[in-house]
């Protein structure tokens, strides 16, 4: 039978299309799949990421994570086929667990006010005269962790608001500049501050209390980071340094405290706070003079405790050595000054009184260390004669001043009641010329002309066994 010629021609175009159909699908598809292998390549080989990193969390910066070298993705605009083939056969790297880095434990820096070991220093003076530096100098020759200086107000603020900061701030900056901590003590209101009627002769509190308070603060103020100790006052149980209308009343003297202790916190509250020293004196009448135990049980009562981060305390060690009690001193026959030995009492004994301090803060309950804020023991072995009522310093060697003040610190830091100590003094023999007539001059550890004294190099040691200074 003969086929049909219409039906032949529609096979052909069949064929014809369905082979155009074939070719054009294979050729798609080798596009496709030569596009896709492509990019893959380019990934491998160029690191380029084409979806989100997975180690996203492994580039973190924080303290011992791992952190991967990365460079900026090459910029690429796959088509929506070439994406879903990476996303479809990249697999997601293992997940690397992080090692840790070891991170060495340092201890924080402690403010002033929160360091409460066993810390030493030195008095040292400032004068218009002399360069703070070379002063500064020698303490840190010796090692000290802490200097004192004393500011008094009336030099600085003759007038009221009317400022002469040069010598305060030449001494601040000059301790700064050796890492020392700086103690300063601030006495002698001017007299446009006293009391009306009050004998300007002698050192009195002021009439309004809170201008003293505003005096301390603008120093912290004047000076940040660089305060970080203020003692309020000085030997306020004695009348020639806190001649009042109303005489020597510890409420009193617990009120100028309370305002000053406010005022400095409120600019810096890590500064410590150190109620004004007590003058251990023999003897008590209420008008020149009370008992310091006495004066300080009446703080107590005032609320010493809760203006005050350290008790300030003084002892100037007579002619008898730190460790006895005032009733167990042993006789001296060759002693000239006989106060500890023909009269005991509490106020000879550099060992009785701190105690007794102590022993006063813990029955009342309070957790306060002692700042010793001057102590020592003088000698004129060097000087000369010595004048009446100082003959104690004609009782001292020189090398009993180096033993004895050595005794002292060592016995201060076995007992744990004692926060900061600082020798008295540096250098008052220096700039006062020696002059044996001057009561801090026979104290000075640089001796008669600036040759160091045995307790100079004493104590340069004990700093290098103690701190680690060179």
């Amino acid at each position: 039978m003969t086929a049909n010629p219409s039906a032949r021609k529609q096979v052909r175009n069949f064929v014809l299309i369905w082979a155009l159909i074939t070719l054009l699908m294979g050729a798609c598809t080798f596009v496709a799949i030569y596009t896709a292998y492509g990019l893959i390549e380019l990934g491998i080989d160029e690191g380029v990421s084409l979806v989100a990193s997975p180690t996203a969390t492994l580039q973190s910066s924080e303290e011992g994570a791992v952190n991967f070298p990365t460079r900026p993705p090459t910029q690429i605009a796959p088509t929506a086929t070439a994406t879903t083939a990476v996303v479809a056969t990249q697999a997601d790297p293992p997940t690397v667990e992080p090692t840790p880095t070891p991170v060495p434990t340092i201890a924080p820096t402690l403010l002033p006010v929160s360091d409460t070991r066993f810390q030493l220093g030195i008095q040292v003076q400032v004068s218009l005269d002399s360069d703070p530096n070379i002063w500064m100098t020698e303490a840190q020759k010796l090692g000290m962790e802490w200097v004192k200086q004393q500011i008094a107000w009336e030099l600085v603020e003759p007038q009221r608001g009317q400022y002469e900061w040069t010598r305060v701030d030449a001494g601040i900056e000059a301790a700064a500049d050796r890492g020392q901590r700086l103690l300063v003590s601030v006495v002698a209101p001017p007299d446009w501050a006293r009391e009306p009627g009050a004998n300007l002769d002698r050192q009195g509190p002021p009439a309004n209390y809170q201008d003293y308070a505003n005096f301390v603060a603008e120093i912290v103020r004047r000076h940040p980071g660089k305060i970080h100790a203020i003692e309020i006052w000085n030997e306020q149980n004695l009348d020639r340094e806190w001649t009042s209308v109303r005489g020597l009343v510890p409420a009193d003297y617990v009120n100028l405290l309370r305002l000053s202790y406010q005022a400095i916190k409120a600019v810096d509250p890590g500064v410590i706070v150190i109620s004004g020293a007590l003058s251990p004196t023999g003897f008590d009448d209420g008008i020149g003079a009370w008992d310091d135990f006495r004066y300080m049980d009446a703080m107590i009562v005032a609320g010493l405790l809760n203006y005050t981060d350290c008790v300030g305390a003084h002892h100037n060690g007579y002619n008898i050595p730190s460790t006895y009690s005032w009733d167990e001193v042993p006789n001296d026959p060759s002693a000239i000054f006989r106060g500890p030995f023909d009269n005991p009492h509490h106020s000879w004994s550099f060992r009785s009184t701190l105690q007794g301090y102590a022993f006063r803060i813990q029955q009342a309950g309070g957790t306060q260390k002692l700042c010793v804020t001057e102590f020592g023991w003088p000698s004129i072995e060097d000087l000369g004669q010595s004048r009446p009522n100082f003959e104690f310093a004609a009782d001292n060697t020189l090398q009993e001043q180096s033993d004895w003040t050595i005794e002292a610190i060592n016995n201060m830091a076995e007992w744990d009641i004692v926060q900061i100590a600082i020798v008295w003094n540096l250098n008052y023999g220096a700039l006062a010329g020696w002059d044996v007539n001057n009561d801090n001059v026979a104290y000075s550890i640089i001796g008669k002309d600036f040759n160091f004294r045995p307790v100079y190099g004493a104590l340069q040691e004990w700093n290098r066994e103690h701190r680690g200074v060179p």
